[in-house]
């Protein structure tokens, strides 16, 4: 590992704009300790990169494991369910970015829902060789140059070093050498199973017995099991589910409401409306005419600034 790849200074950041701007970065340079690991997942409004850049952590996505090593980059589109866990030990250093960027430049859209096709992969990690990474992360160590150099277009030059790092990621995406291991113990596995299974499978019926027949294990060691790996009750992690999907169809379709209930699982509409309240604060009407409103880009089931994962 060459410590020189990714220009690196403890608790430094660089931003332009600010989260809930239509354009906003937030390049978040720090450690991690295992102390701070958050307990629970969580999803979010805007895009988030995590580049780890020493020892090893796991990255949690729609309730799938994955382990990252020194200069993976992951990717997270908006509204996954995700969360980092670090090894005990020394914090590891990573540089944490998020960011919102407008994609209806004209004449432009179909290059931007190209490039952001990358974080739409299957694994949203890249791994590469170390004469691609040092091509990879270039962008990156000039926007921190750049940050260090004010002037009057430095917004824009460092919009632009940004857009090249995605163009760089996505120019290279079939180089991507990134494998998933299966770790942990044989139940933890089985439990990151269901949570995955339930990611896909969240618009049907879902019950404890159901999924316990399916995956081989008692009802009562599935629910107990369920809730020391994830954080989460079996029937917490559903609704929470239902309603992370049922959040995005609000906000980009002009379907009913009651229809959207429906497809994310809800066995009536007094229950969705009951769950959203309470995870939520507010109704699936207010939720939808407040976000197309404001167009804020806060997290969701968290408040403040993008979160120090």
């Amino acid at each position: 590992m060459t410590p020189s790849i990714l220009a690196y200074e403890q608790g430094y950041a660089v931003h332009v704009n600010e989260p809930g701007d239509s354009l906003f970065y937030y390049l978040d340079y720090d450690e991690r300790s295992h102390e701070l690991n958050m307990e629970f997942q969580h999803f979010h409004d805007f895009y988030e990169i995590c580049i780890l850049l020493d020892r090893t952590a796991a990255h949690i996505i729609e309730g799938s494991l994955y382990e990252m090593q020194p200069y993976d980059i992951v990717l997270l589109r908006p509204s996954l369910l995700h969360k980092t866990q670090y090894p005990k030990g020394a914090p590891p250093k990573r540089l944490m970015i998020t960011f919102a960027m407008p994609r209806n430049t004209p004449g432009l859209e179909s290059d931007y829902n190209e490039l952001f096709s990358i974080f739409d992969e299957p694994i949203p990690i890249f791994r590469f060789t170390e004469e691609l990474r040092q091509a990879v992360l270039a962008p990156l160590n000039e926007i921190f140059a750049l940050s260090q150099n004010p002037s009057v277009l430095q917004s824009v030059a460092i919009h632009s070093k940004f857009v090249e790092f995605l163009c760089t990621i996505h120019r290279y995406s079939a180089e991507n050498s990134y494998v998933r291991e299966e770790t942990g113990s044989s139940m933890a596995q089985r439990m990151y199973a269901i949570a995955s299974y339930i990611h896909s499978h969240y618009q049907n019926e879902l019950s404890l017995e159901e999924i316990s027949k399916r995956f081989f294990v008692s009802a009562h060691h599935l629910s107990r099991q369920f809730n020391k790996v994830t954080g989460f009750t079996f029937t917490e992690y559903i609704q929470m589910t239902r309603i992370r999907n049922a959040q995005q169809m609000l906000l980009n379709s002009n379907q009913k409401i009651t229809e959207i209930a429906a497809q994310c699982g809800f066995a009536s509409f007094s229950q969705f409306n009951r769950i959203f309240n309470k995870l939520n604060g507010m109704s699936p009407s207010a939720y939808r005419r407040s976000r197309h409103s404001q167009h804020e880009c806060k997290a969701m089931l968290i408040s403040g600034r993008p979160e120090r994962e």
